[in-house]
């Protein structure tokens, strides 16, 4: 592969990946937001979903072979934790300012992250950010009709969770191995959080065929 094309397929990649980080926003706040399916049960599906068609797909092309990576248990809890908290986040936020306030957030770890490794940013990468994070200051200011607090602040958690997870991901030999058992390490959390919301357990078959997209090709693949 030539640099060129390289480069090419990196962008490409990453243009599908947003755009699977992206529908799952459309997806979570036309389930849980329109209360087809309960927050905790949302979160539920999609990560067994996701952590099902990882497995699947694993299994398949490995074809009995032993795994490379087998991922861990911090990163299975802030998957999980981005997971839960975008799911709750979305009953009190619009899909729009729910995405941009995720963004954001990951966006500001990634930089973050950076300038902690000693990488210098570019001016139009300043000035991109700069962009961005007015934006959300405008969002939220006060005398314009802000977000929920706590959806904003759930989104918040989300976004840190997300950027974290992507940051202990870079550079792994085999993503689609540790993806998939990242994936299933949140399974014991999945029932711990089915038990504790319980009794507002509101599962349908619509929030259910939007759950589960949300795990497989928008999570899990993307």
């Amino acid at each position: 592969m030539t640099k060129k094309n390289g480069i090419l397929r990196t962008y490409l990649l990453t243009l599908l990946a947003l755009s699977a980080f992206a529908s799952n926003s459309i997806l979570c706040r036309l389930a849980p937001g329109d209360q087809t399916i309960d927050a905790a049960g949302f979160t539920s599906v999609r990560l067994f979903s996701g952590a099902l068609v990882l497995y699947l797909l694993l299994v398949l092309r490995n074809n009995g072979k032993s795994k490379t990576s087998r991922g861990n248990w911090f990163s299975g809890l802030i998957l999980f934790s981005y997971a839960a908290a975008f799911s709750f986040a979305y009953i009190s936020l619009s899909t729009g300012t729910g995405a941009l306030i995720l963004f954001g957030a990951v966006q500001l770890v990634m930089i973050l992250s950076a300038l902690r490794d000693t990488y210098r940013l570019s001016l139009s990468e300043w000035s991109g950010a700069a962009l961005a994070f007015g934006g959300l200051l405008y969002l939220v200011f006060p005398g314009l009709e802000a977000p929920s607090l706590s959806g904003s602040l759930l989104m918040t958690i989300a976004g840190i969770s997300w950027g974290i997870y992507s940051l202990r991901g870079k550079g792994i030999g085999d993503p689609l191995s540790d993806s998939a058992f990242n994936f299933m390490r949140t399974l014991p959390l999945v029932i711990l959080l089915s038990v504790l919301f319980f009794a507002d357990n509101r599962l349908s078959a619509r929030g259910i065929l939007l759950a589960a997209p949300s795990g497989t090709p928008a999570s899990g693949v993307g």
